[in-house]
């Protein structure tokens, strides 16, 4: 049973960016997002075929936000609504009081120093408007942007992990970081 309630939903601002739940304005950027090549290229995942694939996924997020399973934020910069990334806290753990982020973020935004500021938005509302004591975050060990990402924020690599991938041929290499509430 999950203690969290996004319900209104959390909405959260830095200086340039807002942090918005998802909805159907955002298909056309989900859907390229999600089906672009550069964007799955450290990630194990099946490819966005159209609009179609957008819409059940918006749908699919927006659901599990409703029954208070993860949290799921749209980036857009705070004078333009359209999107550019996502970041989310899932896999939740009430018992340990820990959460998993995952990000992605269009390739035309990448560099811009805006993913740095999500995270730590994030961050922030995890550890302070969730209580959380500890967030976790997998990513691809060749993924050297968002390795350096994580250690900028203070993750700490815990281990490496192979999987068996269900999307492409062969296995990707992942790092477990964790930040601890301090």
């Amino acid at each position: 049973m999950n203690k969290f309630n996004f319900n209104p939903f959390p909405n959260l601002t830095t200086d340039r960016l807002s942090l918005r739940q998802l909805n159907d304005n955002d298909l056309s950027e989900i859907f390229l997002m999600r089906s672009n090549e550069e964007n799955r290229k450290y990630i194990d995942r099946e490819n966005a075929k159209d609009l179609v694939d957008a819409q059940d996924f918006i749908d699919g997020i927006n659901g599990g936000i409703a029954q208070n399973k993860w949290i799921y934020w749209g980036i857009t910069e705070t004078d333009n609504d359209e999107l550019i990334g996502t970041i989310c806290l899932w896999n939740f753990s009430v018992k340990k009081g820990m959460a998993e982020m995952g990000y992605e973020l269009s390739p035309s935004a990448q560099k811009k120093g805006y993913m740095q500021e999500a995270v730590k938005e994030v961050i922030n509302y995890g550890f302070t408007g969730l209580n959380l004591s500890a967030i976790e975050a997998y990513t691809n060990t060749q993924n050297i942007r968002s390795v350096k990402l994580l250690e900028k924020n203070y993750f700490t690599r815990k281990k490496t992990i192979i999987e068996k991938c269900q999307f492409r041929e062969g296995k990707i290499e992942m790092a477990v970081y964790s930040l601890t509430k301090k």
